[in-house]
């Protein structure tokens, strides 16, 4: 079983940046995407950015040119670098893994707020 675990949210101007980090723990044979998803109250779950098993890299339009996803193998961290913050872009962020076409795995979400 996989698990895991979403940490670097926080409070930033916008024009500002962070990093988001998920830590995975567990048997991750045939896990072939990670990926980062956002929410806000009352919407659905926003598909933001995601990477597959051979690094290749997809973004929303809404965050492509701002936003980075990468992958440490030897650590098992995925990261989503986050810049030229928006206040549109505060939501609860969430890290994903999917062993199929869909995440099948989620962690506990980092709320990331960004001021005008």
């Amino acid at each position: 079983q996989v698990q895991l675990v979403e940490s670097g949210g926080g409070l930033v101007q916008a024009g500002g940046s962070l990093r988001l980090s998920c830590a995975a723990s567990g048997r991750m044979f045939s896990i072939n995407a990670w990926s980062w998803y956002r929410q806000t109250p009352g919407k659905q779950r926003e598909w933001v950015a995601d990477i597959t098993s051979i690094g290749r890299t997809n973004y929303a339009d809404s965050v492509k040119g701002r936003f980075t996803i990468s992958r440490d193998n030897a650590k098992n961290v995925v990261y989503l670098q986050m810049d030229s913050l928006k206040p549109e872009d505060t939501a609860a962020y969430y890290c994903a893994a999917a062993r199929g076409t869909t995440p099948s795995i989620w962690g506990q979400g980092t709320q990331v707020t960004v001021s005008s």
